[in-house]
This record gives C-alpha cells, structure tokens and sequence, in this order.
C-alpha cells in the first residue's frame, strides 16, 4: 500500500462516515489519524452530540468486528475481558471471551464504572492483549479503543486514573455543530422514526483487517527529520515545571508534565496525518495540529491554574506562543 491508497482509503472512509453524520469533520479525521497510528481516542463532549453515533458509524464503515460496552457503575472486569468458566460435562476450563475481543471497541460513558473495572482495559490498550489464569490472549494489531465521556456530570462518574488517561493517544472535545450543521442535522435526522439502526443509511466496509494493517505498516515508511524530532522533544519537555526549558507560566501553573510516552505518540500520530495527507515525511504543521489532543489530557494543572480559570488547552495555545513552530 502507497501513500495514495492510504489517503483514497480515508477519504472512502469519511464519505461513508458522513452519510449519518453530519459534520464532526475534526473528530472523524482524528479517529482516523488514531487508527493509522495504532492508537485508541477519548471523545469527551455533552449529551445529543452524536459521539456514540459516530463510532458506531465509524466501524461500520472499516468492516472490522465491533465490541461495544456500556459502562455502568455495577460493571465488573469479567464483564469487559469475559472469563473462564467450568464445564461440568467436559471436567474442563472453558474460555468465554468478552465483548473487548474485537478490533474495534466502543467503551461507551467509560467513566460511569469505578477505577478497579477501568482497569481491565489497560492491559489491552498497552499490550493489545488479555491475559486469563496466566495465558495471553491477543486482540490483534488493529485494536483500537473509542472511548466517550460526558464533561459535565458530576454525580455517578469516576475521574479516569492518570494511567488510563495516557494509554490514549488522543483525548477530543466534541463540540456542538455550528447553525447550518444543525439545521441540516434537524433535516437529516427529524422527519424518520426515532430508530438508531445505522443500516438504514447505507453505509459500506470500505477497508478489512489485512487492509488496515497494510495501512499500518505504510505509517512506519514515513520519514522524521532531526529538527522535527528535536522541536517534539523541546514542546513534551516544556510542559514539565521541573524542566529548566520550561516557560515561567508552565512553572507557575503546571503540577505534571506530559510523559515520554506522549513524544512517542506525537511521533505516531504525525507520521499518519502525513500519510493522509499525501507525504512520506512529516512537517511542523503536523506536530502543531496533533499537539492539543494529545497533550490536553497528560497535563495536571494546579489549583492556581483553577483559580485563574485556565484549562490545558489555554495553556498549551500558551506555549505553543512561546516556542513557535520554525519555517518549514
């Protein structure tokens, strides 16, 4: 697979995706940059904004198998991984796999379940793997999580540990359509029944699991120069109040700093919107329009950040100010 397969693939993707979604063009292309990458995305945004839908969507138009899990402050990691059960007729340890075995995981409202059952998930997302009773079961190279979350709840939620956090390589907010998406959307959507069945719309697998995985490989083809490198490196270790390069207001503002492993995922995640763009190198344009979602949700403000009424995103646009991208 060439770059114009990859970029002809994603465009197939798109068309289909948009046949039941109505805009959400951002969140679409970086569920796809997350694919091509080998990553998994958090989508955060409120009710009615169609972030479920568009995963459903979403895998329905790769044509790969699909899990979904409702998470649920009852829920158990049994219910998520499956587990062993004993059969009476056979004597005998009989494996029952979980709805994660899959390649494409919808873990919907991820943070209505306690931490101990977020965690089922972490092996998974690192390893691409489950582990029963000592064996390891992999889950394939094309796993990939879409998880969704509502910001605005307070009562019933978990606040996802920092280590589930970093497992994803993006975390998008999905905001509320413009004027003239909505009405189309009101248009689109007002006038059926209020059935949520996604076959209705007529969308097709445009890709399988041997063309992912052609596609994959063709993300490591893409090259990085030093100074592309180097600028990743300076921008991750900014975020660090302990980095002597760290600006004042990191200093200030910032109780944690993104980890190595978001500069490996930068890495990732350019090298595949440069493929979906056409290129076999990446550009600073491709560092600087990836840098938000995937740093947002690796920096803990302090209190003094909440007071000023400051959020990540502020302070990320902040330093990107500060150490702009040099001229291509």
């Amino acid at each position: 697979m060439n770059v114009d397969d990859v970029k002809a693939l994603a465009t197939q993707i798109r068309e289909e995706v948009a046949k039941a979604i109505t805009g959400q063009h951002d969140t679409v292309d970086l569920m796809l940059t997350a694919l091509f990458a080998g990553g998994h995305i958090l989508l955060e945004g409120p009710p009615g904004t169609a972030k479920t839908m568009t995963a459903r969507c979403f895998a329905q138009a790769l044509g790969v198998a699909y899990g979904r899990i409702q998470f649920t402050p009852d829920l158990m990691p049994g219910d998520i991984v499956g587990s062993n059960i004993y059969n009476f007729q056979t004597g005998q340890f009989t494996l029952t796999h979980g709805p994660i075995f899959c390649d494409l995981l919808l873990a919907d409202e991820i943070n209505r379940t306690p931490p101990k059952t977020q965690a089922a998930l972490l092996e998974a997302m690192q390893e691409h793997a489950v582990t029963f009773d000592g064996t390891t079961h992999s889950l394939g190279q094309n796993f990939m999580v879409v998880a969704t979350q509502n910001p605005i709840e307070h009562q019933g939620v978990y606040p996802l540990p920092e280590a589930q956090l970093d497992r994803f390589l993006f975390k998008h907010r999905v905001s509320y359509p413009d004027a003239q998406e909505e009405k189309a959307i009101i248009i689109h959507h007002g006038g059926g029944t209020a059935s949520h069945d996604i076959k209705q719309y007529g969308i097709t697998a445009q890709a399988d699991r041997k063309t992912l995985e052609k596609a994959l490989a063709t993300v490591g083809e893409v090259t990085l120069v030093d100074d592309v490198v180097d600028y990743i490196a300076r921008l991750v270790r900014a975020t660090r109040a302990t980095d002597p390069s760290a600006p004042d207001f990191v200093k200030k503002y910032v109780n944690f700093g993104a980890s190595v492993r978001a500069a490996q995922f930068l890495v990732l995640a350019a090298k595949a919107r440069a493929l979906m763009k056409r290129r076999y190198h990446v550009t600073y344009e491709d560092v600087t329009t990836l840098m938000r979602p995937i740093l947002r949700h690796r920096i803990l403000l302090n209190f003094q950040a909440e007071s000023d009424h400051l959020t990540q995103d502020h302070i990320l646009g902040k330093l990107l100010e500060a150490m702009p991208a040099p001229r291509e």
